[in-house]
């Protein structure tokens, strides 16, 4: 945290309790539990698919290290990587709104992704996992992170 050379240290540690109390505040937000999980898929499919899109379950999961979220529309259930927690709202989102897609139309063909067309940050979101993929695959370079 960057702070003005000016500031007192009273105004420095109010400053510093204030910047905090957002951050807790924001993270407490991203990180939802599965109930708010399956809260956010219903707005999502009302929003988007009107409504026709009603899983089962929706659920974080630890066991999924190579895929963001994947669904079983046979089952109604919807799984998302605790990988995307913390992740900006609208990349986790467009993984819902993916996932919820895949329980009206099965694969990723052109009926598919014109449902995704609804979602003004589908690319946005793509981009960014595609960079967080690809930040993963960087070899450990200590000096370089600040290490």
């Amino acid at each position: 945290m960057l702070i003005p050379a000016r500031m007192s240290e009273a105004e420095e540690q109010r400053w510093v309790t204030v910047m905090l109390d957002k951050l807790a505040a924001q993270e407490s937000r991203r990180k939802l539990g599965d109930t708010e999980l399956a809260e956010r898929a219903e707005r999502l499919s009302v929003q988007y698919f009107d409504g026709r899109a009603r899983p089962e379950s929706v659920r974080w999961v630890t066991n999924q290290n190579t895929r963001w979220g994947s669904c079983t529309p046979s089952e109604g259930s919807i799984r998302l990587s605790h990988r995307l927690q913390g992740m900006p709202e609208y990349v986790v989102d467009y993984v819902l709104l993916h996932e919820l897609a895949h329980l009206l139309v099965p694969g990723h063909g052109p009926r598919f992704w014109r449902l995704l067309e609804a979602y003004p940050r589908t690319e946005r979101a793509r981009g960014y996992l595609e960079g967080v993929v690809a930040a993963d695959r960087l070899p450990y370079l200590p000096a370089a992170r600040g290490e």
